[in-house]
C-alpha cells in the first residue's frame, strides 16, 4: 500500500536515512537495507523480496513507520491520561511534570524533547508530539508510575481504557 505525501510535506531518502519534513516539524529513521522505497508524484512506494517472510514483515513495518512520520508532521498526535485516587493531582514546572499519586514524596517526572504536556483540571494529562513512537513510551512511562489496580480502580490510566474491576474480600462465607 503506498503512502500518500500531501502538498506541505517534504521527503527525502539521503543513504539509509529517511527525512520527513512537515508544517510541524522533521522526523528521521534510519532504513532498514532489506527494504526499498520508490517515490514518484508524491507517493512512497516499498518494495521488499515477497519471497521472505521476513523481508515483506519490514516492508509493513517501515510503509507504517513512514506514514506515522507524515501524519505527525502534518497533524500531530495526542494521548490524554487521566488520575483517579483521592489526593491524586499533576502539575508542571518547567521541563518536568510533578505527579502526586499516593506516595510519601511527590514524583518528578522529566519530560523528553518533542513533547508537549498540558494539565488540566489537575487530573487530566494531555500530551501531544510529532514523533507517536516517542509519544506512546512516554504515556507508558508516565502510567507507569501507578499502573491502575483492579479493586478500587485508583492510579494513572489511558482516557478511555476500561479498567477490569475485581471483587473484595467478602466477609461470613461459611
Amino acid at each position: 500500500m503506498p503512502v500518500q505525501l500531501p502538498e506541505k510535506v517534504q521527503f527525502a531518502l539521503k543513504g539509509d536515512m529517511i527525512s520527513v519534513k512537515g508544517p510541524k516539524g522533521n522526523l528521521e529513521r534510519k532504513l532498514h537495507p532489506a527494504v526499498k522505497i520508490n517515490v514518484n508524484d508524491g507517493i512512497i512506494v516499498f518494495d521488499a523480496d515477497q519471497n521472505d517472510k521476513k523481508k515483506v514483515a519490514l516492508q509493513g513495518l517501515f510503509r507504517s513507520l513512514v506514514d506515522n512520520m507524515v501524519t505527525g508532521v502534518t497533524k500531530g498526535y495526542e494521548k490524554k491520561l487521566l488520575l483517579s485516587g483521592i489526593g491524586y493531582r499533576a502539575e508542571t514546572k518547567g521541563n518536568s511534570l510533578i505527579l502526586n499519586v499516593g506516595y510519601s514524596n511527590p514524583v518528578d517526572f522529566k519530560i523528553p524533547d518533542g513533547i508537549k504536556v498540558n494539565v488540566e483540571k489537575n487530573t487530566e494529562i494531555s500530551l501531544s508530539g510529532i514523533d507517536k513512537e516517542l509519544l506512546g513510551q512516554v504515556a507508558a512511562n508516565i502510567r507507569g508510575l501507578r499502573p491502575p489496580e483492579p479493586y478500587k480502580g485508583k492510579g494513572i490510566m489511558y482516557a478511555g481504557e476500561r479498567i477490569i474491576r475485581k471483587a473484595g474480600k467478602t466477609a461470613g462465607k461459611e
